[in-house]
């Protein structure tokens, strides 16, 4: 009895090594390539075998087929040299390339002869890549270039997932999409949802409405029409207007004129930046915000700028922050929130709301500064600067006055509203309503004393930005004018 048990168990573990030594075996096979062709040549090599196939060639291995001109097989170790009008297929994929090598053990085809990716949602081509079959994944590298139904990017090297269509790109990287064109060192963009992450000297343009966002860090998410935009932004648009210019006068007495393109650029430097790029096209600037436009100068801590409309906001945040400042020409504007609206790219209205104070350099007499306070100023603008400026709410004032330009003291005045009007720059007359109340100083009381007489919040601010500061190295602006100018004069009937 225990001979029989004996003799039945060895018997099982014979069938049993028999059964795991079958499976094994097909394995093995599976893993191997199969490879046909019109004829075959085997030859050892240094101890290693090799066949020879020639056309028409054709490699398979699980679902991966591939055919060719010519094919050198390097049988111990499953790889196969691939020579002319190289086609390998999986599923929906198609990779072509004139010379490669295809590695059956780790289901690598690879390339360096020039190659191009098409799994019929991308296009992609560079001057070298590998693709793994197993993990769809492919490494392209040099002249890389990715082309889907929406946009194209190219790099110097490129990570593609076909199943996820995740493209991780690194090397001056560029992707173009409608009117938007991102650059950066390295980038992770998504096909389906089209969501962008880019890092390292980040440029990201729109031609629409000549503008330009520099960063150390970008996202940008197109089904939310939000793009945020981190370490040390700097905005930068470029805006034309043309002014008419008198030439000549005709005898007649009717003048020649021509148009002449003038250049305006909004420039913004923050810590942080978003836009909002639906039907609202709001920009917002946060934290240590400087503007230079022209004349126009801001420090503030937030502004929101709706490109749409033509308006800029600038807003304290918090009781105990910081007033937002404006600088215009020799002016100099603080208040709780400040709007200022533009028109065909040219300043027309600031309205500076809560606490609000400005102060005027005269631009001959340096010591003399025109004040006005109140709870809200509208100041007014023209073609040649402002017009009118409307204070409300508890006004105080002070004007130096002048006659035949030269210093005639001033005029220390309070109401509850104030209308002052400009001429040539300077103050032609002021309008006061409501109980006004009104002392002059001769003169010879003013003289040498000037900054004696100020109003409470009087405080000369010496930090206002410049174009040249915020810009610094990062955009050579007077190429970029140039060029736009260049452009503009080119157009059909401008002069």
């Amino acid at each position: 009895m225990e001979f029989q048990i004996e003799i039945k168990n060895k018997i099982i573990f014979i069938v049993a090594f028999l059964f795991l030594a079958g499976s094994n075996i097909f394995a093995q096979q599976q893993d191997l390539m199969e490879v046909t062709g019109s004829r075959g040549v085997y030859s050892t090599v240094n101890g290693e075998m090799m066949q020879e196939v020639f056309a028409p060639v054709v490699i398979t291995q699980g679902n991966v087929r591939i055919t060719c001109d010519h094919a050198i097989r390097y049988i111990s170790r499953n790889v196969a040299e691939l020579i002319g009008n190289v086609v390998a297929t999986q599923d929906t994929l198609t990779i072509t390339t004139s010379h490669g090598y295809y590695y059956g053990d780790e289901r690598k085809a690879e390339s360096n002869s020039g190659v191009e990716l098409n799994d019929k949602k991308v296009v992609l081509t560079a001057d070298s890549g590998n693709y793994y079959f197993n993990e769809e994944k492919a490494v392209f590298r040099s002249n890389v270039k990715l082309v889907d139904t929406s946009s194209t990017l190219t790099s110097n090297q490129l990570v593609y997932y076909k199943n996820t269509g995740k493209a991780i790109a690194t090397g001056n990287v560029k992707i173009v999409e409608s009117k938007d064109i991102i650059q950066a060192d390295s980038l992770i963009h998504f096909r389906d949802s089209r969501i962008t992450y880019a890092d390292s000297r980040v440029r990201i343009s729109n031609s629409a409405n000549n503008s330009i966002i520099y960063g150390g860090h970008l996202e940008d998410y197109p089904a939310k029409f939000y793009t945020l935009i981190t370490k040390n932004p700097l905005f930068i648009q470029i805006d034309s207007s043309y002014i008419q210019r008198i030439d000549t006068e005709k005898v007649s007495g009717s003048l020649d004129t021509s148009l002449v393109l003038q250049l305006d650029t909004l420039v913004i430097r923050s810590l942080r930046m978003e836009a909002y790029r639906d039907t609202i096209n709001i920009f917002k600037a946060e934290d240590s915000v400087r503007i230079v436009r022209g004349a126009f100068a801001s420090r503030n801590d937030y502004t929101e700028y709706f490109r749409n409309k033509g308006e800029i906001v600038t807003v304290k945040q918090g009781e105990n922050a910081k007033l937002p400042i404006i600088w215009y020409d020799n002016s100099q504007l603080t208040g709780d929130s400040v709007l200022i609206f533009l028109k065909e790219n040219k300043i027309k209205l600031l309205d500076v709301n809560g606490d609000a104070f400005i102060l005027s350099q005269d631009e001959k007499y340096k010591d003399r500064f025109n004040q006005i306070s109140g709870s809200r100023v509208k100041i007014h603008f023209g073609d040649d600067g402002i017009e009118e400026t409307d204070v409300y709410g508890g006004v105080h004032s002070i004007y130096y006055l002048f006659e035949d330009n030269e210093p005639n003291g001033l005029t220390k005045s309070s109401s509850e509203s104030a209308k002052i009007l400009f001429e040539n720059k300077k103050v032609s007359a002021v309008k006061l309503y409501g109980t006004p109340t009104s002392e002059y100083y001769p003169e010879k009381e003013v003289a040498g004393e000037e900054l004696s007489f100020t109003l409470p919040g009087f405080f000369i601010r010496k930090n206002r930005p410049a174009k040249k500061e915020l810009l610094g190295s990062t955009f050579n602006f007077g190429k970029a004018a140039a060029m736009k100018k260049k452009t503009a004069f080119n157009s059909p009937g401008i002069r």
